[in-house]
C-alpha cells in the first residue's frame, strides 16, 4: 500500500466530516429566514428589498455550502457525470446567485467593515468559481481542483466566521473585568470582524494544502522518471 493509497480513506473521512459540519451550520444559517420574517433577520436590513436580497444570498449560500464537500469525495469524483452535475449545481445554483446577492447585501449594510469584509470575498468567490469552471472546460482537472478548493474555502466562510466570533470573545475574558454575559452581548458587533478575517484564514489554509499537494506530486514525478534511468543502467 502506497502512502497516497493509505491517505485516501483519511481524506474521505475529513471531507465527510466537513460535509456534516457544513449541513449543521447551514441549517443554523437558514433557520431564521425560513418564515421570511424580516424581524427574524440576523443582519440589520434597511428595508424589504434589502431583506429579499439577503434571503436569496442566505438560501443559495446554503446550497453551495452543502454541495461543496461531495465534490472532493474520491468515490463521487470517480463518477464524472455525478461529479459534473453536483459541480454545476454548486456553481450555478449556489455560488453565482449567492455571490451576486452578497454584494448589495454588504453595500446596503452601512457598516464599512461589513462592506469590505463581505464584498471582497464575494468578488473572489465569483472569480475563483469562474476560473474553476474554465479549467474544467479545458480539461485541466488539476487546476480545476485547486481553484475549486480556493472557491470552497470562500464558501466555508459561513462556518469559519461563526467559529471565530466566540473564540475572539473568549480571548477578551482574561483582559477585561466584564462578565461573560456582557462580553456575549458584543457578539453582534464582532460578526463583521469574524467575516473579514475568516475568508483570509480559509484561503491561507487551502494554499498550504495546495502547495503540499504540489510538492508530493513533484516528488512522485521525480521518482517515476528516475526509475527508468536506474533500470537502464542496470541492464547495461
Amino acid at each position: 500500500m502506497t502512502a497516497g493509497t493509505a491517505a485516501a480513506p483519511r481524506r474521505a473521512r475529513t471531507v465527510w466530516l466537513m460535509f456534516v459540519v457544513a449541513v449543521v451550520f447551514g441549517v443554523v444559517l437558514v433557520s431564521p429566514y425560513l418564515l421570511l420574517n424580516i424581524d427574524s433577520s440576523r443582519l440589520d436590513v434597511s428595508g424589504e428589498a434589502h431583506f429579499a436580497v439577503l434571503v436569496v444570498h442566505v438560501f443559495t449560500a446554503f446550497i453551495a455550502l452543502v454541495l461543496g464537500p461531495p465534490q472532493f469525495i474520491p468515490a463521487v469524483r470517480a463518477h464524472r457525470r455525478v461529479h459534473r452535475t453536483i459541480g454545476r449545481g454548486y456553481l450555478f445554483a449556489g455560488v453565482l446567485p449567492s455571490g451576486i446577492a452578497a454584494v448589495p447585501v454588504a453595500l446596503l449594510s452601512g457598516r464599512i467593515i461589513t462592506q469590505i469584509g463581505l464584498t471582497v470575498p464575494a468578488v473572489l468567490w465569483l472569480i475563483t468559481g469562474g476560473l474553476a469552471y474554465r479549467a474544467a472546460r479545458r480539461h485541466d482537472y488539476r487546476t480545476h481542483q485547486h481553484w475549486m478548493m480556493r472557491n470552497y474555502a470562500l464558501t466555508f466562510l459561513a462556518v469559519t466566521s461563526r467559529v471565530l466570533v466566540p473564540l475572539m470573545l473568549l480571548a477578551q475574558v482574561p483582559f477585561t473585568d466584564a462578565s461573560a454575559g456582557s462580553i456575549g452581548d458584543k457578539a453582534s458587533s464582532m460578526i463583521p470582524i469574524g467575516q473579514a478575517i475568516g475568508w483570509i484564514v480559509n484561503l491561507i489554509v487551502v494554499e498550504i494544502l495546495i502547495r503540499r499537494s504540489n510538492r508530493r506530486t513533484g516528488a512522485r514525478t521525480r521518482r517515476s522518471s528516475a526509475a527508468p534511468r536506474s533500470n537502464a543502467r542496470s541492464a547495461r
